[in-house]
């Protein structure tokens, strides 16, 4: 009960100090909505937010997904391979540490301007692959040594090494490299379509912009709002997901 009012206490405070100071300043609306002045705006635009932020969250999956694939495709290569991981790893690098603003416009060409679903997803995938492509790629060269020569000893092949002993000594790096892109995949998906600059994905960052550009200030807080707990459910999902793969792990 304490780990569930502690928080909803000190965000019923902040609510009710913003409330009260925005009333008492007669702040404008457009500058700053008060918090009921936020609640009308969710109810009144339920609807539409909820449709975009589905396909918000459809294009994060995707991405997720995608990101998931190729990240762990290429970690498992790489671990197979010193080659292959000296070649490969600075590419990765300089992937991540690229911002995505820079290399939108060309997937937006790439994609074709009556697509720009597919380049947010492209552009949040490639947010999303370095945790997944480190998380794996680390865990997959973290087995105990000991069992290392123990497999040398047994004479095991190195797809046998892979399966019986490195993925599974690696379960933990996986499920929290997976657990940190599932929010950068959201962020990515997020200001990708900012930069796109379409609203033919009519995600809850077009919601934003197009409130924004009519200084509907209560709605685009609406939208953030709306944007805040889908986050947060994913993030639940996810931590979920890495109690009971650990759960697994640890009885194994």
């Amino acid at each position: 009960m304490t780990r569930l009012l502690a928080p909803l206490a000190l965000i019923g405070a902040i609510l009710a100090l913003w409330e009260t100071v925005v009333r008492l300043t007669a702040t404008p609306a457009y500058l700053l909505p008060a918090p009921s002045a936020i609640a009308q705006a969710l109810a009144a635009n339920a609807l539409p937010l909820t449709i975009s932020a589905g396909r918000t969250l459809i294009m994060a999956l995707r991405a997720l997904a995608l990101a998931t694939v190729f990240a762990g495709a290429l970690a498992v290569a790489v671990s197979m391979s010193r080659t292959l991981d000296r070649a490969v790893r600075p590419l990765a690098v300089a992937l991540q540490v690229t911002p995505v603003v820079a290399v939108a416009p060309l997937f937006v060409i790439w994609a074709g301007v009556e697509h720009p679903e597919r380049a947010i997803t492209a552009l949040a995938a490639i947010v999303a692959f370095f945790p997944i492509f480190s998380g794996t790629a680390r865990g997959l060269s973290a087995a105990d040594p000991d069992l290392e020569r123990l497999f040398d000893l047994y004479g095991a092949g190195p797809w046998q090494r892979l399966l019986r002993l490195r993925l599974p000594s690696a379960a933990p790096f996986i499920v929290e490299g997976f657990k940190v892109a599932s929010g950068l995949a959201i962020i990515g998906a997020v200001v990708a379509e900012f930069v796109a600059g379409s609203g033919g994905a009519q995600g809850l960052a077009w919601r934003i912009l197009e409130a924004g550009n009519r200084l509907e200030t209560a709605k685009m807080f609406a939208a953030i709002f709306v944007l805040a707990v889908m986050a947060a459910a994913v993030h639940l999902a996810c931590q979920e997901l890495e109690r009971r793969a650990l759960v697994w792990w640890r009885g194994r």
